[in-house]
């Protein structure tokens, strides 16, 4: 199909008070592609892909562990970068044709301190816009570094760092976008937002990923990364997303 996201864009998979919170607000928590039933068995595939990386697909942070290229690491990962709610979502977000930048595990690691406020992407850079998501491997709390953010920010020009003394300090009016194992945040690039402190005694797993504007400059480059056995079970609608 040549024009994937006239017929994207024409969809009725994101529901309307959804649309309308991911507009205003500039997130939303949605149900995820993966049915609850099915949940243990994509953690089980994400402990293993995670402990198999090695080498620069690998990064270790001061609070969070991160491996790359979530497409190449199972068949249990294909159907969250085309869920069509998503991909809705994006375009939405974006207003033209996209494609996926990147997608990655992302492990909090307990006794994490809150991150600071900032934004994936300015208003009206050369990156501009993007459509973030994370899929919540484990249930995202309170207490174990659910995401914040503060609705509305997706419209402002300033970043936090321009504004805020102390980024890392509550913000008045932020919300913690949490939700059960499975679920889906989505939300705009620009909307102020970190996750907050894990106080719990575990990790808190994710699956993150971003969407940016077709012929733009990935993350990832899923074309020169490309597994012969991922090729051969991809459909048509994610070899235009991964624009192989």
């Amino acid at each position: 199909m040549d024009d994937w996201f006239s017929t994207l864009a024409a969809g009725s998979e994101l529901p309307p008070d959804a649309a309308r919170e991911l507009r205003e607000h500039g997130f939303v928590v949605l149900p995820g592609p993966v049915p609850a039933g099915e949940m243990d068995r994509l953690a089980r595939a994400y402990d293993t892909a995670a402990a198999s990386a090695a080498g620069d697909d690998v990064r270790v942070g001061s609070t969070t562990t991160r491996v790359t290229d979530f497409v190449n690491r199972g068949a249990e990962f294909d159907g969250i970068y085309v869920f069509p709610p998503l991909l809705e979502a994006c375009c939405r977000i974006i207003g033209r044709p996209f494609m996926l930048s990147s997608m990655h595990a992302r492990t909090l690691r307990p006794g994490s301190p809150a991150q600071e406020l900032h934004v994936d992407v300015r208003r009206g850079s050369a990156d501009w816009p993007l459509a973030g998501f994370i899929l919540m491997v484990d249930e995202f709390r309170p207490d174990n570094g659910a995401t914040r953010f503060v609705p509305g920010s997706h419209r402002w020009s300033a970043a936090p760092d321009d504004v805020i003394p102390d980024p890392g300090a509550d913000y008045d009016g932020q919300v913690l976008a949490c939700g059960p194992a499975g679920s889906l945040l989505v939300f705009d690039g620009s909307a102020w937002h970190g996750h907050t402190g894990n106080t719990s005694d575990g990790p808190r797993r994710s699956l993150q990923g971003a969407f940016i504007p077709r012929g733009g400059r990935a993350g990832t480059d899923f074309a020169a990364r490309m597994r012969p056995d991922t090729r051969a079970r991809l459909g048509p609608l994610a070899r235009h997303v991964l624009q192989l």
